[in-house]
């Protein structure tokens, strides 16, 4: 369980968010005090996580840990890591978590509709909680940098909704991108009409194939049923793509 719970934290809050959203600080030359607590606080993690993962993982590091500031002649006999409830921040936590749940929806919405990584959209905000206002306001550059948006915009509890958006709830806030800045409705429909062709190809092919007597007489139970669940899961593509046709033609 304590692995468990390291190897988490490792990848799931200290690779996967705080060394991405510190680089933009660290590579910022202008603003020498937020790049250095971003280079302390990496450091800091690091070091004390090395420590803890030791039991573990002992030989790489002890190697790892040789390498970058350390106190002492090995890692084995140094001080083990304890809590330090003076440095908890309840209210910080609450705010980065409301933070990297917006990115996830955003990353998620954009996959949904086969966004690029290089566009860029607008990402508009409906909040139900005015005290969030601050939070985006201070925190708009991560959304900017990790989730591919070009402008945040904060709209008042009784401003119109957007139209033509894709949208989430993420804790009761509506998070909208603006479809026009997603999708190049020519190439998409390029794309449509070839998988339209496709998947008539691979229908009329499994129909055919199901209708032969001879091979409903010889194949197995099994194969016949299999091939019942391909033609099947074709027709739902080929419903999928008519619908995103018809979506297209409100753009």
């Amino acid at each position: 369980e304590a692995g468990r719970s390291l190897y988490d934290f490792i990848w799931n809050e200290f690779c996967d968010w705080y060394i991405e959203l510190s680089k933009a600080r660290l590579y910022d030359k202008e603003n020498v005090r937020p790049r250095k607590v971003a280079q302390y606080v990496l450091g800091y993690v690091l070091e004390h996580t090395l420590r803890l993962l030791h039991p573990f993982m002992p030989f790489i590091t002890e190697e790892i840990w040789q390498h970058i500031p350390h106190e002492g002649k090995s890692i084995m006999v140094a001080d083990w890591p304890t809590g330090e409830e003076a440095k908890l921040d309840d209210a910080s936590e609450v705010e980065m978590t409301t933070i990297m749940e917006t990115i996830k929806a955003i990353r998620n919405m954009r996959a949904e509709v086969n966004a690029a990584p290089s566009k860029k959209t607008e990402v508009i905000l409906h909040l139900s909680d005015e005290s969030l206002t601050d939070v985006f306001a201070k925190n708009s550059g991560y959304l900017e940098t990790l989730a591919s948006a070009k402008n945040v915009t904060i709209l008042a509890k009784d401003d119109a909704k957007p139209e033509n958006a894709t949208v989430t709830v993420v804790n009761g806030m509506e998070v909208y991108l603006l479809l026009k800045d997603l999708i190049d409705g020519e190439k998409e429909r390029e794309r449509i009409a070839k998988e339209k062709i496709q998947m008539e190809k691979e229908i009329s092919r499994l129909e055919g194939k199901l209708s032969n007597q001879g091979f409903l007489a010889k194949a197995p139970e099994a194969v016949v049923a299999k091939e019942k669940e391909k033609l099947e899961e074709y027709k739902q593509k080929q419903q999928a793509l008519l619908e995103r046709e018809e979506f297209l033609k409100t753009l």
